[in-house]
């Protein structure tokens, strides 16, 4: 075979995206960050920050989350990768936050699986939505028709299988990320741009701390139904609030985006690993909940707050150092080959 021949027939290594990583990076620092203020929330600057952040990071994430996964077309190769990085990681993650609960509370352990016990809503949501891709690939207008779905949800009350509400109301950041191009976010890197956003985000963390304690936060969560407690809001209601943190959601998404670094940081490499993150920092929260080590901080207000998030931005970044992802990639990313069948070039 001749050196031609042979560079034809290889298979072309995948090249990441620094910006995608990160953008992964980035929100990941700000996921865990907000859910170790979830217990200082009676502190004003916590409750700020918890409430911003929930404005934004999931829709952010999920959209990228879309944006990744617009090539997914079922092969033996992509389910086999989604078994391994969402089915085993979601079905374990969820067992051992159940057995957390039972320490705490005494109450017996739940194996209800298809019961997500808090942070494993994410991977039975990306699951979700990885099987529809195709169908949103085939629709004429995918991303309208996602936001009617998402609106709708929370007229229902269907049984909340597999967070489903919650899979609904985020629907339409994953069907928007599918059909974003590299031109979008190339775009969003225009400098009158980048000041807006700067504008927008600052605006809407004046805005959280001064009134969030005002705040509903659970409609942030879009896992209720408009009829439901703590909502309590009549359909017409219940649509418009919504409706409008979509649109918000969207702004700040961008938002975010467009302040995000284009080019190789030393970040970039731990923007591969934020599963690791988003996995095993909620049980440390568990554990500092546990002791009652936020109760104790609260006293000391401002401080608090500030000295959690620089530990959780810190404890979050080492969850995503190489070291983290060796130990735990066996549980927490398996490669299920004596499972699967092998695949061949055909079926990829």
């Amino acid at each position: 075979m001749t050196d031609t021949a042979a560079r034809e027939t290889a298979p072309r290594a995948r090249v990441r995206d620094p910006f995608l990583d990160n953008a992964r990076f980035g929100v990941m620092l700000l996921v865990v960050v907000s859910h170790f203020m979830t217990d200082l929330q009676d502190v004003p600057l916590g409750r700020a920050v918890y409430a911003w952040a929930f404005l934004f990071h999931m829709p952010v994430f999920v959209l990228v989350s879309g944006y990744t996964a617009r090539r997914y077309r079922g092969d033996a190769r992509q389910v086999q990768r989604m078994l391994g990085t969402l089915v085993v990681p979601y079905l374990l993650v969820n067992v051992a936050l159940n057995y957390a609960d039972h320490l705490e509370s005494g109450d017996p352990v739940s194996w209800n699986l298809l019961d997500p016990n808090w942070l494993s809503w994410f991977l039975a949501a990306l699951f979700v939505w990885r099987l529809t891709t195709p169908l949103w690939l085939a629709l004429r207008h995918p991303v309208v028709v996602a936001l009617v779905v998402s609106l709708a949800a929370g007229l229902a009350a269907p049984d909340n299988v597999l967070e489903i509400k919650r899979v609904l109301g985020f629907l339409p950041f994953y069907v928007a990320g599918m059909y974003l191009q590299r031109r979008h976010f190339e775009a969003l890197a225009r400098p009158v741009v980048r000041v807006a956003s700067v504008v927008v985000l600052g605006a809407t963390f004046v805005a959280s701390l001064l009134w969030s304690p005002g705040w509903t936060v659970s409609w942030l969560y879009f896992n209720d139904g408009y009829a439901e407690s703590p909502l309590d809001a009549g359909p017409v209601e219940g649509v418009a609030v919504r409706a409008g943190l979509l649109a918000l959601g969207f702004v700040l998404s961008f938002a975010t985006l467009s302040l995000v670094p284009r080019r190789t940081a030393w970040y970039s490499s731990l923007g591969e690993r934020t599963l690791y993150a988003y996995l095993l920092h909620g049980f440390v929260v568990i554990a500092l909940r546990q002791a009652g080590v936020f109760t104790d901080l609260q006293a000391h207000g401002v401080l608090a707050v500030v000295g959690v998030a620089l530990a959780a931005a810190a404890f979050a970044t080492a969850l995503m150092t190489r070291p983290v992802s060796v130990l735990f990639a066996p549980v927490l990313a398996p490669q299920l080959h004596w499972l699967m069948r092998p695949t061949s070039r055909r079926t990829r």
